[in-house]
């Protein structure tokens, strides 16, 4: 008897621990649906108790990781470093060659009196925005007229023509690219390898990456690498920006950009204006026949004569006054009234 007791009392005391956790899971599942954040704000502060013994511990690993790693990157700095200055040396070798053309393009332009190119004002911005609006592919730059920004003027950055302005505000405006459906600018195309005479063409955008080539004849072949540089045709861009290059086949010929507005941070507006043509001087010595050198004219234009006076038309005789008949004596009625008598017409005396 005393056996079976303790069984019951023992197995009674080994269920009353369960009891007691279902019952505390139960209120912890009731307490996390009814204060959700309960459970977020106590992690929070046990991780930012824990922030300074997980840096601590972190900071060899990452030591660790950081000396590993520059090994690795040692040969390849290495190596960037020799094609660094093996390019370094032939850009200088292209420096030297420049500063020579330069000189020498300055001198035959002495020469031949050649008109120089009209002054480029840039104006540097920044790229603050992106949008579809108005047009599909827009930037949004940080200068507008108050910098001396007007549109249709040329936007570039280091590596080549990014778009026109094409809208300008105060301080901001808004520049739509060339691969943009809207875009249509001349361009020259001239041949990578400079044999070939350049050729004249439109470029349009249709929303894509690689705008595209048009007003070509069908007897005209392009080659890929052919070179794409502004035209300046119309006086609104400078001549001789660079573009991209020519690729495709003959009838779908399309420009590969050299500039990518989507990494575009500062660029550059071209503020480019033609000087307007002096009217011809009014002095005859300033003329150009005697600007070219030719004699000048031996006697000056007359100046036309003045138109003679009008002649006064012939004062016209006063009428001489006709006779008057003396009245006739006696009582007339005063309703009576004489006519005055008409003298006749002067004749010849024959009739």
């Amino acid at each position: 008897m005393a056996n079976n007791t303790w069984k019951i009392a023992r197995r009674s005391n080994a269920q009353l621990p369960l009891v007691i956790v279902l019952a505390l899971a139960v209120v912890l599942v009731l307490l996390g649906k009814s204060q959700s954040g309960l459970f977020d704000h106590a992690r929070m502060r046990i991780t930012d108790l824990m922030a300074p013994t997980l840096e601590s511990v972190r900071a060899p690993v990452r030591g660790f990781n950081r000396w590993t790693g520059s090994i690795d990157e040692l040969f390849t700095v290495y190596q960037q470093n020799l094609a660094l200055k093996d390019e370094n040396a032939r850009l200088k070798q292209w420096r030297n060659v420049a500063v020579v053309m330069e000189g020498r393009v300055r001198h035959y332009q002495d020469m031949l009196h050649a008109v120089p190119d009209p002054d480029i004002n840039t104006v540097l911005a920044r790229v603050i925005g992106r949008a579809s609006r108005p047009f599909l592919q827009t930037m949004i730059l940080d200068a507008g007229t108050a910098h001396a920004v007007k549109p249709g003027e040329a936007v570039v950055d280091s590596r080549g023509m990014i778009g026109r302005i094409y809208l300008a505000g105060d301080h901001t405006s808004w520049v739509i690219l060339l691969s943009d459906l809207n875009s249509r600018i001349p361009v020259t195309i001239a041949a990578a390898d400079g044999k070939a005479a350049a050729l004249q063409a439109i470029m349009t955008g249709d929303n894509t990456a690689m705008p595209m080539l048009d007003t070509l004849s069908d007897s005209v072949i392009l080659r890929p690498g052919d070179q794409v540089v502004s035209s300046g045709d119309g006086g609104l861009l400078p001549p001789g920006l660079p573009i991209g290059t020519v690729v495709g086949g003959p009838g779908a010929y399309r420009v590969t950009l050299l500039a990518d507005p989507a990494s575009s941070e500062d660029v550059e507006v071209l503020a480019f204006r033609k000087p307007a043509e002096a009217l011809p001087p009014a002095s005859i010595s300033e003329l150009p026949a005697v600007a070219a050198g030719l004699p000048p004219a031996s006697a000056a234009i007359a100046a036309p004569a003045a138109p003679p006076a009008p002649v006064a038309a012939p004062a016209r005789p006063a009428a001489t006054p006709l006779p008057q008949m003396p009245r006739p004596a006696g009582n007339i009625s005063a309703s009576v009234q004489t006519s005055p008598i008409v003298a006749p017409p002067p004749g010849n005396g024959n009739e």
